[in-house]
């Protein structure tokens, strides 16, 4: 590997309430997003010499983008019970893309980075070149379905030693068994520091432990895609890198003999061959995304007691207000119903909150609406989407009440942490679609 450059400036993003800390460094023919996650500084990791030399050797062969994710480093700290949900981390992601004046970039992510990394490539495919998973996972703990996952005892094991061990030098040789240089281990325990507190570490992965599952996502992904993963790591095994590479359409599987997720020589060679080599990519026709359905309630009935001057100017008012919270949302207009909207969403709780406040602003026009959510695979078919998730959204959005926001179990897993409450209304069937259906109504 080439000698450490010199670090590069760091400069600040908005990201809701926080700033981002970012930096760009070399000037290669395509960008590199390394999310490195907790145990990350920016300014610091620079003074770490074998994490300076991985950074500068790939710089000499892209444009490398390195980010604080919120609650970490030098971005903006959220307190030591405050967590982001996966959704509002990929938002990180796309504000320093932004900022970089990034339109396309590899990603590059390690441990608990992975699912923000699957998630952003799922949802923004037209801004993702190729995806490198570094010894990370699709879901951590065990579960019936998921029997390679790490034992819930195991794990609160891990968070003991976290919360005893953080920032200090026993933990630095335990994530990096391979450095034999006591100052190597000096400077990562200040990185440690520097990058959280004890109770903000442990939380962190407590949240990343118990609510990571983004195995549905999976199959979404249509980049080129690596997974490499330490064959001897005491955090992640080995199975969970082999059941990635299973289920991404095409991806290919690495396993380097080592015991952490510290990038090697033999890591670097494969990460940079793959970045560099002549791959075709897939053409992108579907996406994940969260799809809202909105309608006003006894329109028809509406419509005939109004008379059609009078509807249509209730339909405008309507239409300039569901607009007008898409526009603060961030939402996307797919197309009107005649009495309704087929919108899209890169993000459930944008999604809900902006279906909340629909429900809410059309009662000033004297009518209700209701609201159907669903996050799936959708095929986009020009400026419009298909498939089942469209299908599911508006069978829930059938079932709902006058100014009911209605969603399935799967936005409501997407948003844990994000401080939006539900009501369980159990499990129905949907017409046109197989199985039972657990759905929720969103608390006013």
């Amino acid at each position: 590997m080439p000698d450490r450059m010199t670090a590069p400036a760091t400069r600040y993003t908005a990201v809701g309430e926080c700033d981002v800390a970012y930096q760009v460094a070399g000037n290669g023919s395509f960008d590199l997003l390394w999310g490195y996650g907790l145990g990350s500084h920016v300014d610091l990791l620079w003074e770490v010499p074998w994490q300076a030399k991985v950074f500068s050797f790939l710089a000499t062969v892209s444009r490398l983008i390195l980010f604080d994710r919120r609650g970490t480093g030098a971005s903006g700290r959220l307190g030591v019970d405050a967590v982001l949900t996966w959704e509002e981390l990929t938002e990180d992601m796309v504000a320093v893309l932004d900022a970089a004046g990034s339109t396309e970039t590899a990603i590059l992510a390690t441990l608990e980075t992975g699912p923000m990394a699957i998630l952003f490539a799922a949802m923004h495919p037209e801004r993702v070149s190729r995806l490198i998973l570094l010894t990370t996972t699709a879901r951590y703990l065990e579960a019936d379905d998921y029997p390679i996952g790490v034992p819930p005892a195991a794990a609160e094991e891990l968070l003991a030693l976290l919360a005893t061990t953080w920032g200090t030098e026993e933990l630095s040789r335990l994530a990096d068994p391979r450095q034999d240089d006591p100052e190597s281990h000096r400077q990562g325990a200040l990185v440690l520091r520097a990058s959280a507190t004890p109770r903000e570490a442990v939380a962190q992965y407590r949240y990343f432990m118990r609510n990571v599952d983004v195995r549905h996502v999976l199959p979404l992904v249509r980049v080129p895609t690596l997974v490499v993963h330490a064959a001897h790591s005491s955090l992640v095994p080995a199975s969970h890198g082999r059941y990635l590479a299973e289920h991404i359409d095409g991806a290919r599987f690495v396993e380097v003999p080592i015991a952490d997720a510290t990038p090697d020589e033999e890591m670097l060679g494969e990460i940079v061959e793959f970045l560099t080599g002549d791959r075709p990519t897939a053409e992108i026709d579907r996406i994940l995304t969260t799809v809202l359905f909105t309608d006003i309630v006894r329109s028809t009935e509406l419509a005939a007691s109004l008379g059609d001057q009078r509807w249509r100017e209730l339909l405008d008012s309507h239409d300039s207000i569901v607009r007008a919270q898409l526009r603060r949302f961030r939402g996307t207009e797919i197309k009107t119903t005649g009495d309704g909207f087929l919108a899209s969403f890169d993000g459930p709780a944008r999604a809900i909150r902006c279906a909340r406040a629909i429900a809410d602003r059309v009662r000033t026009l004297g009518i209700d609406v209701r609201a159907g959510l669903h996050t799936g695979e959708c095929e986009v078919r020009g400026d419009d989407l298909s498939g089942l998730a469209v299908h599911i959204a508006a069978r829930i959005g059938s079932l709902a009440r006058a100014g009911d926001v209605v969603v399935s179990g799967t936005v409501k897993d997407l948003v844990i942490g994000s401080g939006i409450a539900f009501v369980d209304r159990g499990e129905h069937e949907l017409r046109g679609v197989p199985g039972t259906w657990k759905l929720f109504s969103v608390e006013s």
